[in-house]
C-alpha cells in the first residue's frame, strides 16, 4: 500500500490519565518493524477489561495509553520477516500473543502465553519501545493490540489471519468476549450433555457462557444477574431459568442448590467481585462440581474462602481466553461463525461511530449495552 513505511497520522482514543475520559487525538503511528504487522482497525468492540484499564484498576497499564483488545482489521504492511499474513489480509489482533517458543506456548495442553500481559507487560512491543506518539509525547499499547486505534502495530505472533468473508463489524467479538465465555464452557469446563448450569452475570461475556453451555447440550441453564433486563436476551440465548439475587430472600447458591437438589454441575463467574466467586463455586454440587472463574477482581483484591467448599471434590478453576490457542483457534471460529453454528451477532446491542466511544464507555457502566461495537 502507499503508506507502507511511512508514519501514519490517524484518530486514536487516549487514556491521558486514570479515570478520565478518553480523548480522540489524532496520533503518529510509526511503521512496523521486523516480526511486526502494521493493521488498518476497521472495528472494536468494548470490553470491561478496557474499563479496567481506565480505571487504574487493570494490572501493568501504563498512562498514557490507548485502549482496546476486541478488534478486527486488515493488514495495511508489514515489517522484516513476517510470513503468516500480508497487507489485504483480514484479521484479529490477539491480546493473548502465541509465540510459539516458551514452555506454555509448547505444551499442547496450554493456551496461555509467557509473553501475555500477566507475566510481562505489554505496554511496549518486545524491543521496549512504542509506535505510538501524539503531540510530541509516547503513547503507551494496551495489551500490545490498542484497537482504539485506526491503525495499531503488533507482533506477527499476536496476529491471527480469517477468513476473507468475515464481516469485521461483527466477529470483532471474537478477540475477547465471544471466544472468552463461548471458550469457558466448551473448553475450560467441558459443559456435558444433560449437565446443569449456572452463569453470574449476563454481560457479552457472561452471555457466551450461556451460548456456549446451549450448543453442549446443558438441559438447564440458570442465568443470574441483579439486572432483569438481561433475562429476555439470554432466554433468547440459551438459558431455561433467569434469576436476580435482589428478589430473593436467602443467598443465591442456597436457591440454586434448592432448584436442583444438589447444586448446578457447572458455574460460571463473569462479572468479577468477590462475593459472586464465592456464590458460584458454593452454588455447585459438593463432589463433581466445577467452577469456572472467568471474571476479574480490581488489581490487588483478594478474596477468602471456607476450604470445606473444596475438600469434597469441587474444582474451581480459572479460564484464559476460554482455553483457546489464539492464533490457531480463531480462524477456526470465525470458519464455524460463517457456517452460522451460533450466531454471535445477537450480542451487539449497540454500534456507534468511533466518535462516540465515551458514549459507548457510558452504556457499558450503565448496564445498558451488551456489546457495543466501534465503526471507524
Amino acid at each position: 500500500m502507499a503508506t507502507a513505511g511511512k508514519v501514519i497520522r490517524c484518530r486514536a482514543a487516549v487514556a491521558w490519565a486514570p479515570s478520565k475520559p478518553l480523548s480522540v487525538e489524532e496520533v503518529e503511528v510509526a511503521p512496523p518493524k521486523a516480526g511486526e504487522v502494521r493493521i488498518k482497525i476497521v472495528a472494536t468492540g468494548i470490553c470491561h477489561t478496557d474499563d479496567h484499564g481506565l480505571r487504574g484498576s487493570f494490572p501493568n497499564v501504563d498512562f498514557p495509553v490507548i485502549p482496546g483488545h476486541e478488534g478486527a482489521g486488515i493488514v495495511e504492511s508489514i515489517g522484516e520477516g513476517v510470513t503468516s499474513v500480508k497487507p489485504g489480509d483480514k484479521v484479529i489482533p490477539l491480546a493473548i500473543p502465541r509465540c510459539g517458543e516458551c514452555s506454555f506456548c509448547r505444551n499442547p495442553d496450554s493456551n496461555y502465553c509467557q509473553k501475555f500481559h500477566f507475566s510481562e507487560p505489554q505496554n511496549l512491543l518486545p524491543d521496549k519501545t512504542s509506535r505510538f506518539s501524539c503531540k510530541g509525547k509516547q503513547i503507551h499499547h494496551f495489551m500490545w493490540i490498542s484497537t482504539f486505534a485506526e491503525y495499531t502495530v503488533v507482533p506477527e505472533y499476536a496476529v491471527a489471519k480469517i477468513d476473507a468473508a468475515a464481516p469485521l463489524d461483527k466477529i470483532c467479538l471474537f478477540g475477547c468476549g465471544f471466544s472468552t465465555g463461548y471458550g469457558a464452557a466448551i473448553n475450560t469446563a467441558k459443559v456435558k450433555p444433560g449437565s446443569t448450569c449456572a452463569i453470574f452475570g449476563l454481560g457479552g461475556v457472561g452471555l457466551s457462557v450461556v451460548m456456549g453451555c446451549k450448543a453442549a447440550g446443558a438441559s438447564r441453564i440458570i442465568a443470574v444477574d441483579i439486572n432483569s433486563d438481561k433475562f429476555s436476551k439470554a432466554k433468547e440465548l440459551g438459558a431455561t431459568d433467569c434469576i436476580n439475587p435482589r428478589d430473593l430472600r436467602k443467598p443465591v447458591q442456597e436457591v440454586l442448590t434448592e432448584m436442583t437438589g444438589q447444586g448446578v454441575d457447572y458455574s460460571f463467574e463473569a462479572i468479577g467481585l468477590a462475593d459472586t466467586m464465592i456464590a458460584a463455586l458454593a452454588s455447585c454440587n459438593m463432589n463433581t462440581g466445577v467452577c469456572v472463574m472467568i471474571g476479574e477482581l480490581d488489581s490487588g483484591l483478594k478474596i477468602s474462602i471456607d476450604p470445606m467448599l473444596l475438600v469434597t471434590g469441587r474444582t474451581w478453576k480459572g479460564t484464559i481466553f476460554g482455553g483457546w490457542k489464539s492464533r490457531e483457534c480463531i480462524p477456526k471460529l470465525v470458519s464455524s461463525y460463517l457456517e452460522k453454528k451460533f450466531n454471535s451477532d445477537l450480542l451487539i446491542t449497540h454500534t456507534l461511530p468511533f466518535a462516540e466511544v465515551n458514549k459507548g464507555f457510558e452504556l457499558l457502566r450503565a448496564g445498558k449495552s451488551i456489546r457495543t461495537v466501534l465503526l471507524f
